[in-house]
């Protein structure tokens, strides 16, 4: 069962263009956001992403989607779940879905792919913490 975290964000004004819509360009930080504390909430070891560079275990997006269904605006507080939907070797793979909360319209779906790397570049193998994580949820 995959596991699944929900985190809310309020729309910044620096986010948004002159017309108060939010910046297409906003939307990655706040998938990254989610990521993160999915990741804080279901290691098997409570290891979170500082802890993972300190150890030489770095996280490249190596695939970004973004489907974009319908405007956030200044100000709206968002509601972002994420989902890690695969974990292999050396990837671990979300989804993503962030709706409004005042009126849970859905205005975004998308996912990522993320690549394990050491402090070379070069693929490596995931912790055995986030592979424990797919049997969280």
């Amino acid at each position: 069962m995959p596991a699944t975290h929900s985190i809310s964000i309020r729309v910044r004004y620096s986010e948004c263009d002159p017309m108060g819509v939010a910046h297409h360009s906003a939307y990655a930080p706040w998938f990254e956001m989610g990521r993160t504390e999915l990741l804080r909430v279901s290691a098997a070891d409570g290891m979170d992403y500082r802890q993972m560079e300190e150890q030489g275990i770095f996280m490249a997006v190596a695939r970004l989607e973004i489907r974009y269904k319908r405007p956030a605006r200044y100000d709206d507080v968002l509601e972002l779940r994420t989902t890690l939907t695969d974990i292999g070797h050396v990837k671990l793979e979300h989804a993503y879905e962030l709706y409004r909360a005042a009126d849970g319209i859905l205005l975004a779906t998308g996912e990522t792919t993320l690549a394990c790397l050491d402090r070379d570049g070069r693929p490596r193998e995931l912790p055995a913490s986030l592979r424990a994580a797919e049997r969280l949820g």
